[in-house]
């Protein structure tokens, strides 16, 4: 990754305080300032500064982001195939099986162990509280409560949406103590799912390479998600990485206006463009899933970028995560990226074109969906754009979470 510290906005060092070695300005000695008579043997030879092993590993943020997203990778993979394991031979989740609370509660439940374990483990690494990575910042509750309401809200907004053009109709709704137990668990499942994968994405992904990447390295990145899916599908023909494709096209300009301006912001917007990348290029492999899908999923990872931007954490993209989802899957019974679960509520069924109606995708398969997101981001920046927040910046190792 390129050094942290060309990416962070420069703060000129107080009178009072002495500068550390690494950012001193360097005087040269006196007889190296000495005017050079044509002809003398002495000359005035500048060494680079000597770099070492240390180097490559630490920068001047600690574990250099490449090395730390690596590590990362691999402890939270290591912890969940093996988690997974274990609940498949205790058969509390079966392979193939129906997506139901039960299912995703365990599932689930694994994912957000193993995303626990790997936080505290890099945190430990980088000196760093697990709330370091995008968990702190003013009003948690409130942001959360309003992300988990504003979620459930939107949805609500494209479900009627669809229900009034006729593109989705409702079958009777369930009754009695299971359905209520059914909802709270499947609450317990999207809130896990809202903690898993917005702690990866907008929580240590997005912190992390945000005090290490600038728009070449995003690039890299986003270029390699783009050749991995034409590889797989052989060729730029396979409808669903459209939406990987889309959301890639739609970030070089601005991340290189950002990079050429020098911007103070390049980084974060760098780390948002590459992270929502790859939330979309995750869901590919939903079963039933299309190009407006991956791409409205690749979109609503954006906007939660803007959110931990805005309001200075990413707890408000985790509850409007969680209160969608729960929404959609429980609430209203629709298909959840082309998933459709057991013990909802309501029951759905799509109608007409799928263009319209999601589909097998769900509601989120929908033309519909793009004007959704893009109320949310206005909503967004209406609500938290004009309040005056701290400039977003990673914390540095060792400091205390508040």
């Amino acid at each position: 990754m390129a050094p942290e510290d060309e990416l962070l906005p420069q703060t000129a060092p107080s009178p009072n305080t002495a500068q550390t070695p690494e950012h001193a300005e360097f005087t040269p000695a006196p007889e190296a300032t000495q005017a050079l008579v044509p002809g003398s043997a002495e000359t005035a030879i500048s060494a680079p500064p000597r770099r070492n092993m240390r180097w490559v590993f630490i920068g001047g943020q600690g574990l250099r982001a490449g090395w730390s997203v690596l590590l990362f990778l691999i402890f939270f993979f290591a912890f969940n195939i093996g988690l997974d394991a274990v609940l498949l031979r205790t058969h509390m989740v079966r392979k193939g099986g129906d997506f139901t609370p039960a299912q995703g509660f365990f599932s689930e439940g694994a994912g957000f162990i193993a995303l626990l374990l790997s936080l505290a483990l890099i945190g430990l690494i980088e000196r760093r509280s697990i709330l370091a990575y995008n968990l702190t910042g003013p009003r948690r509750p409130q942001r959360f409560v309003s992300g988990l309401a504003t979620g459930f809200a939107v949805l609500s907004a494209l479900i009627g949406s669809l229900a009034a053009g006729g593109w989705l109709h409702f079958g009777p709704a369930a009754h009695g103590l299971a359905v209520v137990w059914s909802g709270l668990l499947w609450g317990c499942v999207f809130l896990m799912v809202g903690c898993v994968e917005e702690g990866m994405m907008r929580c240590y992904l997005l912190f992390t390479l945000t005090r290490g990447i600038n728009f070449w390295w995003a690039l890299g990145v986003v270029a390699l998600l783009c050749g991995v899916l034409a590889f797989r599908f052989h060729g730029f023909h396979a409808g669903a990485a459209w939406g990987v494709y889309g959301i890639a096209l739609l970030g070089v300009f601005p991340c290189l206006a950002l990079q050429h301006n020098h911007a103070a912001s390049s980084g974060f917007w760098c780390a948002a463009w590459a992270t929502s990348t790859l939330f979309g290029f995750v869901h590919v492999d939903n079963s039933g899933e299309a190009w407006i899908g991956i791409f409205a999923a690749a979109a609503i990872g954006f906007v939660f970028c803007v959110s931990v931007r805005l309001t200075g954490s990413a707890w408000w993209a985790i509850g409007c995560h969680a209160g969608w989802d729960w929404g959609e899957t429980y609430f209203y019974g629709t298909a959840d990226s082309g998933l459709t679960a057991h013990g909802s509520f309501l029951t759905s069924s799509p109608s007409g074109n799928p263009l319209w109606s999601g589909g097998s995708v769900g509601p989120e398969g929908s033309l519909l969906v793009l004007a959704v997101i893009l109320l949310l981001l206005i909503y967004l920046l209406i609500a938290y754009g004009r309040r005056k927040l701290p400039a977003y910046q990673p914390a540095v190792p060792g400091e205390a979470a508040s």
